[in-house]
């Protein structure tokens, strides 16, 4: 059954699983307000959502009833907007309660960090998973952190263990850490691996800091679609901060 799916060009992603209004008053928190920014992104140029859900007090959460009621508002709010969920483990989170998660809602798009998804040699489990999605249509975008990654990538494609068909990745340019700042040149280890690799993919970009919307413009330019918003940075290209998620949206729009 094919799965093969095109990265939307902009995907938003308003507020990852560490950043509180502590950083930004704006940054979304609840479910109501994660689908108002979407909204408001959507009108701005995003064709997508990479969504992460709180729990009461504010803790990113892998719960399967809180993105299944995300996924049912906005399919009434948004109806148009597609959403990927994510199952970032955080440091908290086992392989099997992130496969358990995706199980569990079933949505049609989720992000998984390869790292976190098969950390080791010990395929058995990964490879049933992603053949169950394969069969149920869940598109998986495969998060890499290292131009290194891809190889190994392409070493768990060709024993059978991820599926070759809707392969999609997303870049990662630098760490979630205090004051990262990527930069567009971080890019080409990546882009020079994949071409090596053969791999035939779909690929996006997110990075850090003040230079997001170069690094995203390298990407665009690049063949590749982008990752934007305030889980990655909180800048506009001027090095003011956005007023929200959908400014950050709307300025990317305005350069491509």
């Amino acid at each position: 059954m094919s799965t093969t799916t095109h990265l939307p060009k902009i995907m938003v992603a308003p507020n990852g699983a560490h950043k509180t209004k502590a950083d930004h008053p704006a940054l979304p928190m609840t479910i109501a307000e994660t689908v108002a920014t979407a909204k408001a992104c959507f009108k701005a140029g995003a064709q997508a959502l990479h969504a992460h859900v709180r729990d009461d007090t504010g803790r990113h959460v892998l719960d399967a009833g809180l993105y299944t009621e995300l996924l049912s508002e906005m399919k009434n709010a948004v109806p148009d907007m597609a959403v990927q969920i994510t199952t970032e483990a955080v440091g908290r989170y086992t392989p099997d309660q992130q496969r358990a998660l995706v199980r569990a809602v079933q949505p049609k798009f989720v992000s998984i960090a390869l790292k976190e998804m098969v950390p080791d040699n010990n395929t058995k489990e990964a490879a049933s998973f992603y053949a169950w999605a394969q069969e149920a249509q869940i598109s998986v975008q495969h998060i890499v952190y290292e131009a290194k990654e891809i190889t190994r990538l392409a070493n768990l494609v060709a024993t059978d263990v991820i599926p070759t068909d809707g392969l999609t990745l997303l870049f990662v340019l630098g760490r979630y850490s205090h004051a990262q700042q990527s930069e567009p040149s971080d890019l080409n280890p990546f882009i020079e691996a994949l071409e090596k690799s053969e791999l035939q993919t779909d690929w996006a970009c997110c990075a850090f800091g003040h230079q997001e919307t170069n690094c995203l413009l390298h990407a665009l330019n690049s063949g590749g679609k982008a990752r934007i918003g305030f889980e990655n940075s909180l800048f506009n290209s001027d090095g003011s901060i956005a007023q929200n998620n959908a400014e950050r949206v709307r300025e990317l729009t305005s350069l491509i």
